[in-house]
């Protein structure tokens, strides 16, 4: 189709609006030379500028923000989307500033920014369920079940995927349900139905290939790879991610070679080959740099809190010019009637609601700062309010603690989303006292799973101690609720997964803050949750040698850790008699 059209263009026989939409199927239809694509939007943003066609104008932006996000250029791909959303919303293009808002949200997906991604998707989805874009609302949909699905969040995800997947179907479009195909595989994966996995994602690079959209197969190919790994076939996983990187260098795809190269990392790492292993993981590096270099992330971030004010700033001009028209009539009618009395009257009342106003900002201010001790620790909330910005904070010692429900996945699929939370809620609730009783932070919940550390935002000796003592009662509270009648249709089995070691601790988003932590330790506090037994407590070698003093410890081997290799763990049955603690 692309070079058909080139034809045409080389001919240079249109003008005006024709010339336009030649321009705008060549940027479209043009995948494989994404540079000439470049070209092509380029030119059709300045033909439309000159003979000022929005329409036109618009979808230059959106195309050169699609091939400069493909080529990697993320900060391009963000100025160009938030000025095609402007002038899209300007001239009522409800379709094109949807996916305007989607396509800025897929980049703030691969930033690892998933709120300003899922305030974004939410966006792109309200608005175009109001076009008649039936394939960009469905695509959406199913790049935001892709954000959950990459932050873990498996039966939101399915649920994003099964409406998208029905728009697909409905429509008979190809290429949507072969994502939606892929996607729902990626679930499975996760999840540890290899073989359901194998199936779907196999099926999705089948139409992919037909239709030559290669950058969701290099997607696919390392999810192939892993379950190959977990299978034992490491010659077929190796050459599904060979297969992977090849694709991405051949189209230019930098996210793609990154994820690739780690992948073979990690295959040449596990089979002894630590030469081509550190080779691949150096080129991890270079390609994971391009695209999350902090200033890159930090300039996008700002691109949209200037987008976001020049719209509020839009509406408070407009509001502003209607009051100052309100005051006019109100003054010329005051001067024509009683023009002292109600000047009079007009200051009591002015006195009275600067005293009510001031009333008010005290009582907010109060709630304000309440509500963020609440999401926040206190030292972290006064650096916050201090300084408007929380500086990231490395802690040597810190143990940290994973829990997730048995079979949580196949239970929540009968459940309404009213009754999902209930149960959620039941849990965590017990679980957030559990942890304040013992001086923990609680750290985030995800889907099912629950996590909190000990030791910081305040340094203490006797982080692994409590932590263990709070793992006990979770285990026991959790055991309790088994037993009780009333609650019989909400029981599950808990997995306890602890590790020790350093982290770095900070806040992360620019309007709703967290406070999360970072680092190898928590991955590895997740591989003891997920290597756990129903019931138990499993912690790993650092935090048992921090506690083996005053519990009553199994030991379980050195077991094999996926991406992790040979790990020591050991199963905390019991406190050792005259340990025990007050608090």
């Amino acid at each position: 189709m692309a070079d058909s059209l080139a034809v045409i263009y080389k001919a240079d026989s249109l003008k005006g609006e024709a010339k336009l939409e030649l321009l705008r199927n060549l940027c479209f239809n043009e995948v494989n030379d994404l540079k000439k694509a470049l070209q092509f939007a380029e030119e059709l943003i300045n033909l439309s500028e000159q003979i000022d066609n929005n329409y036109y104008k618009a979808h230059g932006y959106f195309q050169k923000g699609t091939k400069n996000a493909r080529l990697g250029d993320l900060e391009e791909a963000v100025k160009a989307f938030f000025r095609g959303a402007e002038i899209a919303k300007k001239d009522k293009n409800i379709n094109l500033e949807g996916s305007s808002y989607g396509a800025l949200a897929d980049i703030y997906s691969i930033s690892d920014n998933h709120k300003n991604a899922m305030l974004y998707y939410n966006k792109a989805i309200a608005t175009l369920r109001k076009s008649d874009d039936t394939i960009a609302l469905a695509s959406y949909i199913l790049n935001a079940g892709d954000a959950l699905l990459a932050n873990k969040e498996y039966d939101s995800a399915l649920v994003y995927f099964k409406e998208s997947g029905a728009i697909f179907e409905r429509v008979n479009y190809a290429i949507g349900k072969a994502y939606n195909l892929g996607n729902i595989g990626m679930v499975y994966a996760n999840i540890g139905k290899n073989e359901l996995a194998e199936k779907n994602i196999n099926e999705a690079i089948r139409i992919l290939e037909e239709s030559g959209d290669y950058h969701p197969i290099c997607v696919y190919l390392i999810y192939m790879s892993d379950i190959y790994l977990e299978k034992g076939d490491h010659g077929a996983a190796l050459k599904y991610a060979q297969r992977s990187l090849e694709l991405g260098e051949k189209y230019g795809l930098k996210e793609q070679i990154g994820d690739a190269n780690l992948k073979l990392s990690e295959l040449y790492e596990n089979a002894g080959n630590t030469k081509k292993s550190l080779k691949h993981y150096k080129d991890y590096i270079v390609y994971r740099d391009s695209l999350n270099n902090i200033k890159s992330v930090q300039y996008m971030a700002d691109l949209r809190t200037n987008y976001e004010v020049s719209q509020k700033q839009t509406e408070v001009n407009l509001l502003s010019q209607q009051k100052k028209n309100q005051r006019i009539v109100v003054i010329a009618t005051v001067i024509a009637m009683f023009l002292i009395g109600l000047i009079a009257i007009g200051l009591f009342r002015r006195n009275k609601f600067i005293q009510k106003t001031k009333q008010i900002i005290e009582k907010e201010k109060e709630r304000s700062d309440n509500l963020l001790l609440n999401i926040l620790p206190e030292e972290t909330a006064l650096e916050l309010k201090e300084n408007g910005k929380v500086l990231a904070k490395k802690f040597e010692s810190v143990t940290v603690l994973f829990s997730d429900f048995k079979g949580f996945t196949k239970y929540s699929e009968n459940l309404s989303p009213e009754s999902l939370v209930e149960t959620i809620g039941f849990y965590f609730s017990k679980f957030d006292e559990i942890t304040e009783k013992y001086g923990l932070e609680k750290i985030k919940t995800i889907g099912d799973a629950y996590m909190c550390a000990g030791g910081l935002p305040f340094p203490t000796e006797d982080h692994a101690y409590k932590m263990v003592m709070a793992a006990f009662e979770i285990a026991e509270f959790v055991e309790k609720t088994k037993k009780d009648v009333e609650a019989s249709e909400m029981t599950f089995d808990i997995r306890i997964g602890i590790n020790t070691g350093t982290v770095v601790a900070g806040v992360v988003g620019s309007k709703k803050f967290a406070y999360d932590i970072w680092g190898d330790t928590v991955n590895v506090a997740s591989r003891m949750e997920s290597m756990s037994e129903p019931g138990k407590i499993n912690v790993s070698e650092n935090t048992y040698e921090l506690i083996r003093n005053e519990f009553d410890c199994e030991y379980r081997g050195e077991i094999e850790v996926k991406n992790r290799g040979m790990m020591k763990m050991y199963f905390v049955n019991n406190i050792k008699i005259g340990k025990l603690r007050v608090f």
